[in-house]
């Protein structure tokens, strides 16, 4: 596979644009997201919305995907980025449906100082 399908594309877009602004397009209206820092899922556009670009504000200037692998309807991206001088290393899993609409983003983040170092900073991000 050469060509990204059409919901990673859009989402590198947004993540290299660090604009959220494309993701009212991208993401379905039941959406799903995973947090490392939260066992219950958040559940809909908004709130996912909310987490999407807290994330952007809080990793974006330093995120870097270094991997990815990607299906039909389905992506997993490696990614590491700087945060409080801590190097953060993840994973974002991005399931779409057959309208290209995300339904799913799931993350999960290490080392452990690094997760505190972002649930910190979202925190902030998310209340401002």
């Amino acid at each position: 596979m050469s060509a990204h399908p059409e919901p990673l594309a859009a989402w590198h877009r947004i993540a290299e644009s660090r604009d959220p602004a494309g993701l009212d397009a991208l993401l379905a209206d039941d959406v799903v997201f995973r947090s490392p820092a939260v066992h219950k899922p958040q559940e809909g556009k908004a709130l996912t919305t909310a987490y999407l670009a807290a994330a952007i504000v809080v990793l974006g200037p330093t995120l870097r995907y270094v991997e990815e692998w990607w299906s039909e309807s389905s992506a997993v991206l490696e990614f590491e980025a700087e945060l409080d001088v801590k190097t953060v290393h993840g994973v974002d899993m991005l399931r779409w449906g057959p309208d290209g609409r995300l339904t799913s983003f799931t993350v999960m983040v290490r080392p452990i100082r690094g997760l505190e170092a972002v649930i910190a900073a979202m925190a902030a991000e998310l209340t401002r």
